[in-house]
């Protein structure tokens, strides 16, 4: 029933529809061409009456650490402690959070840090606990802490507050 000559006409025809897909993509995206020429537009068009949107107004974290609730901050850490402990020493999936604010960065005896967060911070201020609680993979790339950050500010400096009274 098969012999080699069937064989042959098998492969021959899966290379021959291997290499119609290929020209056929070639041709296709040498057609459909989709690659950006520049990001300026050629010429604007002026509508009447068109909205220009606004940019959001930049946030002052100074002001919003002034104004933290340190209750709210406990509640919103309760997203902080499936991996995170206050005792000092006390490490779980994620270091221990006990005195963080001040501290240097990987400080946290027994914790093996990816080595990520050192290259982006040296000590762990409200700035750099700000960046980081945003978004933790986008302010230190290869970090290992899968949570995808806090997008309130108000939350942050809540947390961030009630980490500052986390000391002995």
């Amino acid at each position: 029933m098969f012999d080699t000559m069937t064989l042959t006409k098998v492969s021959a025809s899966l290379c021959a529809a291997f290499l119609v897909y290929l020209v056929g993509n070639w041709v296709a995206s040498a057609v459909y061409e989709t690659a950006s020429y520049g990001s300026e537009q050629a010429y604007v068009i002026e509508v009447e009456g068109a909205e220009v949107a606004e940019a959001e107004p930049e946030i002052d974290f100074d002001m919003l650490m002034a104004s933290a609730d340190v209750e709210k901050g406990s509640k919103v850490f309760r997203k902080c402690s499936a991996c995170h402990k206050l005792e000092a020493g006390a490490n779980a999936a994620g270091p221990y959070l006990h005195n963080v604010v001040g501290r240097d960065v990987a400080a946290a005896d027994g914790f093996a840090y990816s080595g990520a967060l050192v290259a982006v911070a040296d000590v762990w201020s409200v700035e750099n606990l700000n960046g980081f609680l945003e978004n933790p993979k986008g302010y230190a790339p290869g970090t290992s802490m899968g949570f995808a950050g806090l997008g309130k500010p108000q939350d942050r400096a809540n947390v961030i507050a009630y980490l500052q009274t986390i000391t002995n």
